[in-house]
């Protein structure tokens, strides 16, 4: 090794992104020029999803088209990669895998993802500012509490087929906002399948006043939610109060959900805020 290789940039120059977050959080960075490869499933920034090469899917993925962009690092969230990440270490790449559920996670792996790519002054800059959007949020949301006199009681759908609820970073901000989650007790569940609720409803005797659809990949039908039997007594349902979160905005546990899915939380329960006065 030379002189001049050991003076030259020693972090990660060709990343390989199988999470979404990861590339939200690099091009913040301003660091975009070091992804080599994405998932598909990334659609922020959109111009992450016009420019860079789609290498894999979230939960499945051939490993040649990873090893074909030659990285040096691959970012990935969470078990469901596990197999894909087991792989690749063992074809001799590094690999870092993140398993954020919580705010203070998701604050961790931009602390994190800032430090492996020398941008930790930077990275703690986006956390702070984040913070204090959250710390603005809380105080909204004691004067929605303040304006209703209690929570608004919202549930969180994140999946239809089976129902699916409950999910960590979702029912935090659900409760800064000024709601309470009706399904707040599935959050401490780390997997999907384990937050799956069993019989519908128990939705009905949870008493939503909000209903808010996220549904993975797909458009949410606040019609089919109606049809559902014995929900048209849900006061969600009896007060048309549906609403849609896109799951781009929420379902990531990245940046996205502490800003543009806020910002989308906090629209629903102001509008179901409106609709009690009327």
């Amino acid at each position: 090794m030379s002189a001049s290789d050991l003076r030259g940039d020693p972090y990660p120059k060709r990343i390989a992104c199988l999470c979404t977050e990861a590339v939200e959080v690099l091009y913040a960075l301003g660091e975009a020029d070091r992804i080599a490869g994405i998932s598909g499933f990334t659609v922020r920034p959109p111009e992450a999803r016009r420019d860079k090469p789609k290498i894999s899917g979230f939960s499945s993925g051939k490993l040649e088209r990873i090893l074909a962009v030659e990285p040096d690092l691959v970012l990935a969230f969470s078990d469901l990669q596990a197999d894909m990440c087991r792989d690749l270490v063992r074809a001799g790449v590094e690999v870092h895998v993140f398993n954020q559920r919580s705010i203070a996670g998701i604050l961790r792996m931009i602390v994190t993802t800032g430090a492996l790519v020398g941008r930790a002054t930077e990275a703690q800059a986006l956390v702070a500012g984040l913070r204090r959007g959250l710390d603005d949020a809380r105080v909204r949301g004691e004067a929605r509490i303040a304006r209703h006199g209690r929570r608004l009681r919202v549930y969180f759908e994140e999946w239809d087929e089976p129902l699916i609820s409950g999910i960590r970073w979702v029912s935090e901000l659900i409760e800064l906002t000024g709601g309470e989650d009706v399904f707040a007790d599935f959050a401490t569940r780390h997997s999907a399948k384990e937050r799956r609720i069993d019989d519908p409803l128990r939705v009905v005797t949870r008493a939503p006043d909000i209903i808010i659809g996220s549904w993975c990949g797909k458009k949410f039908q606040p019609d089919h939610v109606r049809a559902r039997p014995g929900w048209a007594e849900v006061p969600a349902v009896a007060h048309d109060r549906l609403y849609e979160i896109k799951s781009p905005l929420i379902l990531a546990p990245g940046i996205a959900a502490l800003t543009d899915g806020l910002t989308a939380l906090e629209a629903c329960l102001d509008a179901a805020g409106a609709d009690q006065k009327r």
